[in-house]
């Protein structure tokens, strides 16, 4: 009888360590998972609101201060684009680079669904397409934008898109691009563009 007592406490024991191993096992597993999610990956788990498959809007602190809210309808390599909610009845679209992002600005409610994962990021082209791509297809386009940098707002045209760097043909917002209405020229570098507001 004493053996029986025994083997049950010792298998006991050994159940209650396996379960043990277990949890430490998931919750190692998990940090190791929340140390590889970057900021993208958390902005894309929010854009999808779970529970009425609507595109959520994202509040945004730019580097230097601007907040800008964004309905995100694209996620590139490193830019999203979408609306922007800023009042107006129409909402323009933009561009926002990744590298621009002070901060996401979330409520308590958004903190966990934001460390979910993002199913659908893995192996599609978009994920592939960096901004001067996006900006030299603006340019292909002769699209009118207001770009935001480090130093203010620009009305102008993309002219050309290098490795790290844009040229802005500046002219009057509503105007097509001519060269009697370029007002200057303008290279900007990409790591001062916070963000590029699709005019017309």
């Amino acid at each position: 009888m004493r053996f029986d007592d025994l083997f049950d406490d010792l298998e006991g024991q050994l159940e209650q360590e396996l379960h043990a191993e277990e949890a430490d096992l998931r919750i190692e597993e998990e940090r190791l998972r929340l140390g590889r999610l970057g900021l993208r990956d958390r902005m894309m788990a929010l854009a999808r609101e779970r529970s009425t498959d609507a595109v959520a809007a994202l509040r945004l602190e730019l580097v230097g201060g601007t907040v800008v809210v964004v309905r995100p309808t694209t996620f590139g390599k490193d830019w999203l684009a979408g609306d922007l909610i800023d009042g107006s009845p129409w909402h323009p679209q933009g561009i926002v680079p990744i590298a621009a992002v002070a901060a996401l600005v979330l409520d308590r409610a958004q903190v966990d669904p934001s460390l979910e994962s993002s199913a659908a990021t893995q192996d599609r082209l978009i994920d592939r397409i960096g901004l001067p791509f996006v900006l030299r297809d603006l340019g292909r386009r002769r699209s009118s934008v207001e770009l935001v940098t480090a130093t203010g707002s620009l009305h102008g045209t993309i002219d050309r898109v290098g490795r790290d760097h844009l040229d802005l043909a500046v002219h009057e917002a509503g105007t097509p691009r001519r060269d009697r209405a370029v007002r200057q020229y303008r290279v900007v570098p990409f790591a001062h563009v916070r963000l590029v507001r699709l005019v017309g």
